[in-house]
């Protein structure tokens, strides 16, 4: 590992209304915890969230130099998880810039900015009308 990376790095994800800050801390043994809990406790018996939030570290295989401390906040838990698999995307790209190409190719790297479209007056979901009725 080169010295410039002694210090913990950091980087940001988001997903929905989710946002996961990630801290990379060198020398672990690829241990990953949000909110200070482990990734399987914290997504219990949710396997396909499990696996998307480790997806980034099955694509880059140094990752396992580090732990991964996340700090998720808001959404609910299909945005929280994609949210840590961008923030731990990017945590591996400013590790080292090869990483960028394989975790790009996977489309882990890419900000997913689709939301919820907000609900009309007069109407009573975002696109659902009411029935309409000519007499």
């Amino acid at each position: 590992m080169s010295p410039k990376h002694s210090a913990p790095i950091w980087a940001t994800g988001r997903r929905k209304t989710s946002i996961a800050s990630v801290r990379l801390v060198p020398g672990g043994q690829g241990k990953i915890l949000i909110n200070s809990r482990p990734v399987e406790d914290y997504f219990r018996g949710q396997e396909g969230r499990q696996l998307a939030v480790l997806a980034p570290l099955g694509v880059v295989e140094e990752s396992k130099k580090f732990d991964f401390i996340l700090k998720i906040v808001g959404g609910g838990p299909t945005g929280q998880a994609e949210a840590a698999r961008h923030a731990i995307s990017r945590a591996l790209v400013k590790v080292d810039e090869k990483n960028r190409k394989p975790l790009r190719a996977e489309g882990f790297l890419t900000r997913d900015a689709r939301m919820v479209e907000r609900k009309k007056s007069g109407q009573p979901k975002a696109r659902k009308r009411f029935q309409y009725s000519k007499r």
